[in-house]
């Protein structure tokens, strides 16, 4: 189901069945898969005796159309046949469907229909979720770029949910390459949540793919976003987590990834991160460390289609080099002393032994050439790509 000039009346009364089915109150994907089940279609169950089926009340809520619905399907008529000016096509995927993704059936409790604006051949593709911390550290955003950018590189699709910080980064390294992206939404796809990312979203739009199991005018409600995380995870064959804390949804992400049977991978960092703590705990459960691109396309056993740009971009992006250890790479002395952890001004005249004046030149330097970024507090961070 998909944009036309007008749509076939037939196609229209399938997919308002199937709206039917899941705006009905009381009635959840679980009970919903069950009738489908017995009645093999949305609309059947709607023509057929349910008494047997489910219990008194649910068969009285299924008899008659729920609040809202015939303005929903207007709606939705609308959304189909009509996208903003430029805008690729609208898609309506019910489980069953041809197209619908073969991963995301396997799991427990797939969704019932796919709302999508953008390339549904994604959907085909070999895909790994890039996640983690909605206020990342500045490596942490690098990272998350860069090891998305080798995965599109590669030809891999990379899926994240638009959130702020390291899905955002992430979407926009598989922007990059030819593996493109997948953002997985937590609201209807007639809105964009957050606001911020309208621009990104269209950008998706046009090159990669959105996607969201809800109904279009669903708000961005805090339960939601576990069910999203699920088809993130479900999506891909593995999960990547950049950086999270402990109470991070990150790991909501990557606990539903393993109940689905895939892959967790994780980067570590400084012991003394709180963003690293969430990525040291999946190590800790058995989790796949990552340093490199070569790892997430060992633990997955894919062969990488292209070139890596991770490895060569940065002697050490996953910030496992020691504090103020020489990497041997690079030949400026204080991005050596400073290393791949955050340091001080204080800490940097201890290991470079320079004066608080010439290193304050310096990293005024550095950060202008964009090899280091400067964190609240006069902390300095080196960036992944210097």
């Amino acid at each position: 189901m998909s944009r036309a000039a007008s749509l076939d009346p037939a196609e229209i009364a399938e997919w308002s069945a199937w709206l039917r089915l899941l705006e009905t109150p009381g009635v959840g994907r679980v009970t919903a898969r069950r009738l489908l089940a017995v009645h093999g279609s949305a609309q059947s169950i709607f023509a057929a005796s349910l008494a047997a089926l489910v219990d008194r009340k649910t068969a009285l809520a299924l008899a008659q159309p729920p609040e809202g619905w015939a303005a929903l399907v207007e709606r939705t008529r609308a959304w189909l046949e009509k996208p903003r000016p430029g805008e690729p096509a609208h898609h309506l995927i019910v489980l069953g469907d041809g197209r619908y993704p073969p991963l995301l059936g396997q799991l427990a409790d797939p969704p019932l229909l796919l709302h999508a604006v953008g390339r549904l051949e994604l959907l085909e593709r070999a895909a790994v979720a890039v996640v983690g911390s909605r206020n990342p550290t500045v490596q942490g955003v690098d990272l998350a770029r860069t090891f998305a950018a080798g995965l599109s590189q590669a030809g891999i699709t990379v899926v994240s949910g638009l959130a702020l910080g390291i899905d955002a980064a992430a979407h926009e390294g598989g922007l990059s390459g030819p593996g493109g992206t997948i953002a997985v939404v937590g609201t209807g796809l007639d809105r964009i949540y957050p606001r911020s990312h309208l621009a990104l979203g269209r950008r998706i739009a046009e090159t990669g793919l959105l996607l969201s199991e809800f109904v279009l005018g669903t708000p961005p409600l805090a339960a939601h976003f576990p069910q999203r995380n699920r088809l993130i995870a479900g999506l891909s064959l593995g999960t990547l987590v950049v950086e999270a804390n402990v109470q991070s949804g990150s790991l909501i992400t990557a606990r539903l990834a393993s109940e689905a049977g895939r892959e967790v991978m994780a980067i570590p960092g400084s012991i003394h991160s709180p963003q690293s703590r969430g990525c040291h705990a999946l190590i800790k459960q058995g989790a796949k460390l990552v340093e490199s691109l070569e790892d997430i396309l060992e633990e997955l056993r894919i062969l990488p289609g292209a070139a890596c740009p991770v490895a060569a971009e940065g002697p050490d992006p996953a910030g496992t080099t020691a504090p103020g250890s020489d990497d041997g790479d690079s030949p400026d002395p204080v991005l050596r002393a400073l290393g791949w952890s955050p340091a001080t001004l204080e800490v940097l005249q201890l290991r470079t032994g320079q004066s608080a004046t010439d290193l304050t030149v310096r990293l005024f330097e550095l950060e202008m050439d964009g090899h280091i970024a400067r964190l609240p507090g006069e902390i300095f961070q080196r960036k992944a790509c210097a």
